[in-house]
């Protein structure tokens, strides 16, 4: 919780997408067919995950971007699991005619997921609510990055505010997408963070891309914890926390709302990322991707118990 007491006031943007997820032994081959354990439909995509995260870890969180036709069903679907969670979701733009996204999802033995996903083209056509409304009693800004199409300017008038920007992402940038210098916080995957860099290592990789933004940089690396660099340009490592993982969907979401919410409440960016590393190796011991987030109480117990 901030000094304060009050809950901080997080804005995310993105792309709700509606999940089905089948658990299976094993991928099936090209071609072949094979039969599902347990079929799950939930409400995904990263900044979605991540709300949900942040709303159970004791967030007052607010979703802004767009989805499909009032008249479909996915975005009733999701739109009702949000209100559920205690998201504010007011400032969501309907796009008529539009389909929100859906996606598949193939969950093996081990936990990976492979996954397919349509994106209806219109989404990127949103025009998000009025940026004084959006950032009015704002703490954070929590982006996709592959939204910077629709909510660069907006992304922008935060940092002008003082506002943190942290973008979450999970797909190689463009050395010219102006998210790179409208962060001020990028949360990379480590193989999305080496595209991007056009460098095979994580370190190299985090060495160059500094020399393009002025955000503090990380890239996650799953049960290798994540890489950093600090204020001095020093690489530093928050080890991830070992479990026995059964569903790894969303885990990357979890860690970036734990990460911010942690930040709005004043903590550093160590203390976050050790938070943020707690919070994704407990949804990883359960199904349901960003809908197994743990609650606040979860998440500091088990970190009492690994000091």
């Amino acid at each position: 919780m901030a000094a304060s007491g009050i809950a901080p006031r997080i804005l995310c943007i993105g792309i709700p997408v509606r999940d089905l997820t089948f658990r299976v032994e094993a991928v099936p081959e090209r071609g072949s067919k094979a039969n599902a354990s347990h079929l799950a439909e939930i409400c995904g995509g990263n900044a979605l995950n991540a709300a949900i995260a942040m709303a159970r870890l004791g967030g007052c969180v607010a979703f802004a971007g767009p989805m499909g036709d009032a008249r479909e069903t996915s975005s009733s679907f999701i739109l009702e699991l949000m209100a559920a969670e205690g998201i504010d979701i007011r400032h969501i733009a309907r796009m008529p005619g539009a389909a929100t996204p859906v996606s598949a999802i193939i969950i093996d033995a081990t936990g990976e997921r492979t996954l397919t996903i349509y994106r209806d083209p219109a989404l990127w056509t949103v025009k998000l609510a009025d940026t004084n409304r959006l950032l009015a009693d704002c703490q954070a800004v929590l982006v996709e990055s592959r939204c910077g199409a629709f909510c660069i300017d907006l992304c922008a008038e935060a940092r002008r505010r003082g506002i943190p920007v942290i973008v979450g992402v999970d797909r190689a940038m463009a050395l010219t997408d102006g998210l790179l210098t409208a962060a001020s916080h990028l949360l990379f995957a480590s193989e999305q963070m080496q595209e991007t860099a056009g460098i095979a290592d994580d370190g190299d990789a985090l060495k160059r891309l500094a020399g393009l933004t002025p955000a503090f940089l990380a890239a996650t690396r799953g049960p290798n914890g994540t890489i950093w660099l600090n204020e001095a340009g020093t690489l530093e490592q928050t080890p991830a926390f070992p479990v026995e993982a059964v569903d790894t969907l969303g885990a990357g979401d979890v860690f970036h709302g734990a990460f911010t919410l942690r930040l709005a409440e004043g903590g550093g960016v160590r203390e976050a990322l050790r938070f943020a590393a707690a919070a994704a190796a407990l949804k990883c011991t359960r199904h349901g991707g960003g809908q197994a987030a743990a609650q606040r109480i979860e998440v500091e117990g088990f970190l009492r118990t690994r000091l």
